[in-house]
């Protein structure tokens, strides 16, 4: 007879407000053989104040790969395993992404039970556009990588998310003033669901100068409006200034664009209509 294989549950958790749990990922967490945690101490918090007395285990950032390996072994051997994070859904700036990947390889049963999202709670808080929108997590404390985050987000059009800590706050408002500049519209949530819930938001100069004048306590997600299309426009627009629309055509023309081809993209550079390039070139 073939052996049942187990199943992997991604739980989502409580961020702040413990009566956010929702019904089904209690029943889960009560039913599964095995639960791996972040922080074991953190869930075990959880765990008590819904009586929930499954066993866990640890599955955190520096044990991942190993214990990959454990939870495979449990799950290919039967036993319903569920995985969460202190806070949130797991896997987003989280532990987890490796487990799933694995369990996905060897064609392991998995599903989610969603619930609370840190981005999702800020997105809908801040006022700005929630249609289109990018989570960018983390910024880097590696000057390398900071560099190429600035290169990524300095013309991105959607919504863009990020966690910050406590002790990065400042820093990386500064360092977004500087590569999106101080007018840009932004919200910044902190103890979301608690008690001492706050958003303030503004641009990030008005969030920079509030929080740089008060003690910065509690983990923070900040929402950034995306640059408007027309000013990208712009920007690309006033970058041809200083070169002739002839130069300007001529490089389009040794790239192997046709007249019509190189005429169409010059007028969408420089943002014009594609006839006044016709009468600048005096092409027929």
């Amino acid at each position: 007879m073939e052996r049942t294989r187990g199943k992997l549950y991604i739980v989502s958790t409580p961020i702040g407000n413990l009566s956010d749990i929702t019904f089904r990922a209690i029943e889960v967490l009560k039913s599964v053989d095995l639960i791996a945690a972040e922080d074991t101490r953190h869930t075990r918090e959880l765990l008590n104040h819904f009586e929930i007395s499954t066993k866990l285990t640890s599955y955190h950032e520096h044990n991942k790969y190993e214990k990959s390996d454990i939870i495979l072994s449990k799950l290919n051997s039967g036993k319903n395993v569920a995985i969460v994070s202190d806070a949130g859904t797991p896997i987003i700036s989280d532990p987890g992404d490796e487990l799933v990947r694995k369990a996905i390889d060897e064609e392991i049963d998995i599903t989610a039970v969603p619930g609370s999202c840190a981005v999702i709670n800020a997105l809908v808080l801040s006022g700005l556009n929630a249609k289109s929108f990018l989570f960018v997590g983390f910024i880097s404390d590696i000057n390398k990588k900071r560099k190429e985050q600035s290169g990524e987000i300095k013309q991105e059009t959607r919504t863009m998310i990020f966690y910050i800590s406590p002790h990065n706050l400042l820093k990386d408002l500064k360092f977004l003033i500087e590569v999106l500049g101080e007018d840009r519209k932004a919200s910044l949530s902190r103890e979301m669901t608690k008690i001492h819930e706050e958003t303030k938001r503004g641009t990030l100069k008005n969030i920079y100068d509030e929080y740089s004048k008060r003690e910065i306590k509690g983990e923070f997600v900040l929402v950034v409006d995306g640059i408007d299309k027309a000013v990208i426009k712009e920007e690309t627009a006033n970058s041809w200034i200083n070169i002739s629309i002839k130069d300007h055509y001529d490089k389009y023309i040794s790239e192997g664009l046709s007249d019509k081809e190189a005429i169409k993209k010059v007028a969408l550079d420089r943002n014009v209509d594609k006839r006044q390039i016709y009468k600048e070139l005096k092409v027929k």
